[in-house]
């Protein structure tokens, strides 16, 4: 039970203080207590029935209030108000009328008078609470100054959970972050009128992308004569270069910050850089890394869900991806055959004149050896493994017919559990072949020809979420976008084939 505390912070350990040292001797964690009947446990530790099923039901009760979002529990609460208000107001009405003692047909009418208005009440109470209700949900969120984006998020990143913005160098996650933190400071409903915290752990805060976007959206620029307009005074920040340094302003400096200050949005850049640093060193064993590690990463996403929830702010965290090679035992489409109009893009012109054949069939004068199944290892089956089910948590590998490179997340599968939304950015590359209209005599036969980069494509895609659906597989249902003097924009197939045929004039 020493990962009790871990998990649950907030758990009452003195009604079960006298069980917790026997579970500790036989070695039973959290899971297992969730895991396990309570008639097998109590066999194995000799304890109390009734007693092993009052600490489930209390650890249950825990995690259920620490997963159950606040809003359905603010509307039972309001509902709840509102049914106590009316039974108080039957029971007067049920005085009066024992006290008066009228007539059967007057007892009748005016029990029927009764029930129309608590019909009414009831009615007025739900219509109260219900838009009231939906309006604060839909307030509590931050925009990303673009209807198209805003939309696919469901109107913005929401307050009170942990936002994962995931991609590989260059799709965008810090003109994501600087967007977030000058919109955090608007009014709703493209913010919450409130200021930023930026933690960065590898760059610091970029103040001149910040002064460059506040000078070129048209969004911020409407705000430019009001009272309380976006500024870099609005942004605070702080530097984590270590995992204790990023440990102690977590723990510490963050909660007195967000008591004393107006803060709606706490971002951290990036999550994993000191978690690299620190548990993939050369000489360490992996094993033990990788579970001092999981243990870190479960602290800091309970403690980080603690902040967003008690002090009602957004925590947007940017991670890192690695590459994931594909296990021989699942099937890949050959690039040459990818369906057109799939997310792989065009193919780069190095990538197309370096392919290589493939290997020739081994010769059959030594033949593989043939090798039994080990009985003592049970095969588990394919939908079962990591391999099958990291394409649906991840954002990369979820349609077959692509043919990109295939990402994934880092921190693994412990840190995914963390999280409330993951947003995950693509890019892919634009190659456009170079116009000649007359070929120079003096020309160079072995001059280069061929396509040239023109530029990038990106797309976000909602990978999973609690407040709004997925995109879907592969990019069919991502919003593509850019990134512009004023933050990121969206882009449409129009404004894309405009673009194409400026730059195709250009090279010709």
């Amino acid at each position: 039970m020493s990962d009790l505390l871990t998990i649950l912070p907030s758990f009452p350990q003195t009604p079960f203080a006298a069980m917790l040292p026997t579970l500790e001797q036989h070695r039973l964690s959290t899971t297992d207590l969730l895991a396990l009947h309570p008639a097998d446990i109590a066999k194995q530790t000799r304890l109390p029935i009734l007693d092993l099923k009052r600490l489930i039901a209390a650890i249950q009760a825990c995690l259920s209030d620490d997963l159950v979002p606040c809003f359905p529990l603010e509307r039972r609460n309001g509902t709840a108000d509102a049914a106590q208000s009316t039974q108080a107001a039957e029971r007067g009405e049920g005085n009066a009328q024992s006290e008066e003692q009228p007539g059967p047909e007057a007892a009748s009418s005016i029990q029927g008078d009764d029930d129309d208005d608590d019909d009414k009440a009831s009615g007025a109470a739900e219509a109260q609470t219900t838009p009231s209700h939906s309006h604060a949900a839909y307030a509590q969120r931050i925009g990303l100054l673009d209807p198209a984006l805003d939309s696919a998020l469901g109107g913005g990143i929401p307050v009170g959970s942990i936002t994962e913005i995931t991609g590989e160098s260059g799709s965008g996650k810090t003109q994501f972050l600087l967007t977030l933190c000058l919109a955090v400071q608007l009014p709703p409903p493209h913010g919450l009128s409130k200021q930023a915290l930026y933690i960065s752990t590898e760059a610091g805060l970029a103040t001149r992308r910040l002064s460059q976007i506040l000078a070129a959206n048209d969004t911020l620029l409407a705000q430019a004569a009001a009272e309380n307009r976006p500024s870099l005074d609005g942004i605070l920040s702080a530097a984590t270069p270590d995992l204790e340094s990023q440990d102690h302003i977590l723990e510490y400096q963050v909660p007195v910050l967000l008591s004393r200050h107006s803060i709606g949005l706490v971002v951290i850049d990036s999550v994993a850089a000191n978690y690299r640093a620190e548990f993939e060193r050369a000489g360490s064993s992996y094993g033990s890394n990788m579970a001092a590690r999981t243990a870190e990463l479960v602290r800091l996403g309970a403690l980080l869900r603690n902040l967003a929830r008690k002090h009602r702010v957004a925590v947007v965290v940017a991670n890192q991806v690695a590459d994931r090679f594909a296990s021989p035992a699942t099937p890949r489409p050959h690039p040459s055959r990818a369906v057109p109009g799939s997310a792989g893009g065009p193919e780069s012109p190095l990538a197309s004149r370096s392919a290589a054949a493939p290997p020739p069939p081994p010769p059959s004068s030594s033949p593989a050896p043939y090798s039994f199944p080990d009985p003592s290892q049970p095969l588990s089956h394919p939908a079962l493994r990591l391999e099958h089910q990291q394409r649906w948590f991840t954002g990369w590998g979820d349609d077959p017919r692509s043919s990109c490179s295939l990402k994934t997340p880092s921190l693994g599968l412990v840190w995914s559990a963390q999280i409330s939304c993951r947003i995950a950015l693509f890019k892919r590359p634009v190659y456009a072949r170079r116009r000649q209209v007359v070929a120079s005599r003096a020309a160079d036969d072995d001059a280069d020809t061929g396509p040239t980069l023109n530029g990038w494509r990106r797309w976000m895609k909602i990978v999973f979420a609690s407040h709004v659906p997925a995109s879907g597989q592969g990019l069919e249902g991502a919003t593509e976008f850019d990134i512009t003097m004023g933050g990121v924009k969206s882009t449409s197939k129009q404004t894309r084939k405009q673009k194409q045929g400026e730059a195709e004039g250009q090279n010709s």
